[in-house]
């Protein structure tokens, strides 16, 4: 077997798993957004914690459908030893790696700003849509109840909102330490439960190792697709001749 046949199979076998493992989660998120019910059932005792994989199912059903496309581009075009599928391949993972280039720049370099842009979310739907948006809620509740914090910044992002106004001036249970209910401001300020993006960039610092290892990992299999594909794409022409 020559260098060329066994990296057109390495290739083609890689992108296979890429394929399979795309599909796979492209189902997963079709079935969690379609019958989110029947998903929850099957965890059984699990499935008091199991409703924030629901929020997820658009997510699953997007890097599914990128997972496919790129297993289809990378497993045809080495297997059909089509020089337009294997530019295309190349071009999709170069632009991905780009771009998890440039969010991990921005992130790091820009993390007030991203902070901003956050907020600037975050806060408006607090206000207006937290207790009357089931989604809003929902995801807003799992968050607060998984990571014991309340609202982005501090209670005070639910202090003059709808939720406040509709329920007699109490905020919600999290943002007191005793989860009580009503939880009113001046408890809510005592207790000083910290806001939920803070909580999170601690979380992310103390796992920082993982996540870097994770990113960089994926960052070589990013390089050694696109080393691999450009060989076969540069060799096509010496083998047809």
């Amino acid at each position: 077997m020559g260098c060329f046949t066994f990296v057109k199979l390495m290739m083609v076998l890689f992108n296979l798993l890429i394929f399979l493992g795309g599909l796979t989660l492209l189902a997963m998120g079709i079935w969690v957004s379609v019958d989110g019910a029947s998903f929850l059932q099957m965890l059984g005792p699990f499935s008091s914690q199991g409703m924030q994989f629901v929020n997820v199912g658009f997510f699953c059903i997007a890097i599914g459908a990128v997972l496919v496309l790129l297993g289809l581009l990378g497993c045809c075009g080495a297997h059909k030893e089509s020089k337009c599928l294997l530019l295309t391949f190349f071009s999709v993972v170069l632009i991905i790696f780009i771009a998890e280039v440039a969010a991990g720049v921005v992130a790091l370099a820009y993390s007030s700003f991203a902070e901003g842009i956050l907020r600037a979310w975050a806060t408006p739907a607090l206000q207006k849509d937290y207790g009357s948006d089931p989604v809003v809620t929902k995801i807003w509740n799992t968050t607060m109840t998984e990571l014991k914090c309340c609202g982005f910044t501090n209670y005070t992002d639910f202090v003059g909102s709808t939720f406040e106004k509709e329920n007699g001036g109490s905020l919600p249970p999290s943002c007191c330490w005793t989860n009580i209910t009503p939880c009113s401001s001046a408890e809510a300020e005592r207790s000083a439960v910290q806001g939920c993006f803070k909580h999170i960039l601690e979380s992310l610092k103390e796992h920082a190792n993982i996540v870097g290892g994770i990113a960089a990992g994926i960052g070589v299999l990013e390089i050694a697709a696109m080393i691999v594909s450009m060989y076969l794409y540069c060799h096509l022409d010496n083998r047809i001749s």
